[in-house]
C-alpha cells in the first residue's frame, strides 16, 4: 500500500499541475479540423445520408490481420501495429470504426481515397518490411506514374499539408460504383444537379416577394408612361414595406392579379425517379434507410453494397501494407461481419441448440455472442453434442487440448479409439 509521502510525491491535478512554460500548443480551431466534409454541395442534399448510412454499416464490420492455416483458412489473430489501427486506434484524433467511415465516406465522395501510413518503424519506401503504427486518410490531387501527391492532415502542426509518396507505400482504395456515383454523367451526379436546382426554386419561393402584375386604366406606350407605370409600382412596394401589416390601397380602376401557382416543370417527378434509379443500382432500399427493412432486404444489402466495398478496402491493403514474406507465411487481412445482429432474441434460443448440437460453437463461445460472461463448467469449452453422453473409456477434450470429463456409458462403443 502506497505512504502519505509516495502520493504526495506522485499526486496530479489537471487544474493544479499545470507547466507555465508550455504556451504553445500549435494551431487552434474552434471545430475538428480533421473532421470529413463532403464536396460539390453534397452536405445541402439527401446524397450525404446516403454516404453516411453506407459508411457506418462497413465501420460495423470487423477488420483484422490475421494468420492462415494451410486451406487458408482463419486460425488467429496477429497482434501487430495494423491490427491495432483496424480494432483499437487508427491515430490520435480517429479509433478505429471512425477511422473506417473515414474510408469509406471520403472514398465514396471523392471516387478514391488514399489510406497513407504516418508513423512507421521502418520507412516504407526503403525496405519492403514496414511495421505500421498510425495511419490516416488523404484525398489524391495529382497522380504520376509511379507515385501520388496527396493532401492529409498532419496532427504535430495542426494543418494540412501536401506530401508526394510512392504508390507501393500508400493504399490507393476506389470505389467499386464509381461510374453509378462519380463519373460525371452518373445517375447520382444527375441527382445532385437535380437537386441544386429544386434548392433554388425553394429558395425563390421562400423569398419576400408577392409576384403581383398590376394592370393600370392606361395604355403604357410612351415613355412618359412607362415612368409614370414605375412610380405607380414604386409608391405600392412603399406602402407594403412601411405599413405593419402590409396594406396598401390602390385606384378603383386598377386591377391587381397575384401569380400565387408556378408552372409545373416536372423536377421533383424527376429528382423521384433518379433517387429510385440510384437506390435500385446500389441496392438500397427506403427501409434500409429508415430502418424498417427486413432480413432478406438487408441480406441483399450487405452482399450487393457492402461486400463489393469492403472487399476492395481489404484487398488493397493485403496487396500494399503485406510483404511478400508475410503472404508466404500465410498472414492476411480479412473482414468479419456478425450474422448474429440480424436475428431477434426469440430465435437466438433455437441457434444455440443448433450450433451447440451440431459441434460449431462451444457453449461460452455462444455465451459471448448474446454479451454473457464465460462460464466456469470445463465442459461450457467442449465442442460436443451435449444431449448424448460419452461411451465408457471415451475422454472428452476441451478447445485446449485437455481432458475434462472420461465417459462411463457401456451402452456406447468408442469407435476406432477416437476421442470428442
Amino acid at each position: 500500500m502506497p505512504t502519505f509521502k509516495d502520493r504526495l510525491a506522485h499526486a496530479w491535478n489537471a487544474f493544479m499541475n499545470k507547466d507555465p512554460t508550455r504556451w504553445d500548443y500549435g494551431t487552434a480551431y474552434s471545430n475538428r479540423p480533421d473532421r470529413i466534409r463532403t464536396t460539390r454541395g453534397n452536405e445541402r442534399t439527401i446524397i450525404t445520408s446516403v454516404y453516411n448510412r453506407i459508411s457506418v454499416d462497413c465501420s460495423q464490420i470487423d477488420i483484422k490481420h490475421v494468420k492462415l492455416d494451410d486451406r487458408d483458412r482463419y486460425l488467429e489473430t496477429i497482434d501487430s501495429g495494423l491490427n491495432n489501427c483496424f480494432n483499437l486506434e487508427a491515430n490520435i484524433d480517429q479509433q478505429s470504426r471512425n477511422f473506417v467511415q473515414d474510408i469509406v465516406m471520403s472514398m465514396l465522395d471523392e471516387g478514391v481515397v488514399a489510406v497513407v501510413p504516418i508513423d512507421t518503424k521502418v520507412s516504407p519506401e526503403a525496405t519492403e518490411t514496414t511495421k505500421i503504427e498510425t495511419m490516416r486518410t488523404g484525398k489524391i490531387i495529382q497522380w504520376y506514374p509511379q507515385h501520388v501527391r496527396v493532401k492529409l492532415y498532419n496532427d504535430r502542426t495542426g494543418r494540412f499539408e501536401e506530401i508526394t509518396i510512392a504508390k507501393k507505400a500508400v493504399g490507393i482504395i476506389e470505389n467499386p460504383f464509381f461510374s453509378v456515383m462519380n463519373e460525371p454523367n452518373s445517375t447520382m451526379q444527375r441527382l445532385i444537379h437535380k437537386l441544386g436546382l429544386l434548392d433554388i426554386i425553394d429558395e425563390q419561393k421562400g423569398a419576400n416577394k408577392l409576384d403581383l402584375i398590376i394592370q393600370l386604366p392606361y395604355i403604357i406606350k410612351t415613355e412618359a408612361r412607362r415612368q409614370q407605370a414605375e412610380n405607380r409600382r414604386k409608391d405600392i412596394e412603399k406602402q407594403l414595406s412601411s405599413s405593419q401589416y402590409g396594406i396598401a390601397y390602390t385606384d378603383g380602376t386598377e386591377r391587381v392579379t397575384q401569380l400565387n401557382r408556378s408552372v409545373d416543370n416536372q423536377l421533383f417527378t424527376q429528382v423521384e425517379t433518379l433517387t429510385r434509379m440510384l437506390y435500385s443500382q446500389l441496392g438500397l432500399t427506403e427501409e434500409i434507410m429508415n430502418g424498417t427493412a427486413d432480413e432478406k432486404a438487408l441480406n441483399n444489402y450487405y452482399n450487393r453494397t457492402i461486400e463489393p466495398i469492403m472487399s476492395a478496402i481489404v484487398g488493397e491493403l493485403k496487396r500494399k501494407f503485406l510483404t511478400n514474406t508475410a503472404r508466404s507465411q500465410k498472414q492476411s487481412i480479412m473482414y468479419f461481419r456478425d450474422p448474429f445482429k440480424l436475428v431477434p432474441t426469440t430465435e437466438l434460443a433455437e441457434l444455440a441448440d443448433k450450433f451447440t448440437r451440431n459441434e460449431i460453437l462451444s457453449s461460452n463461445e455462444f455465451r459471448q455472442i448474446v454479451g454473457m460472461k464465460p462460464s466456469d463448467d470445463p465442459n461450457a469449452d467442449v465442442l460436443r453434442n451435449k444431449n448424448l453422453s460419452p461411451a465408457k473409456g471415451e475422454e472428452v477434450v476441451n478447445l485446449e487440448g485437455e481432458v475434462v470429463k472420461e465417459g462411463d456409458n457401456p451402452n456406447k462403443e468408442v469407435q476406432n479409439g477416437s476421442k470428442v
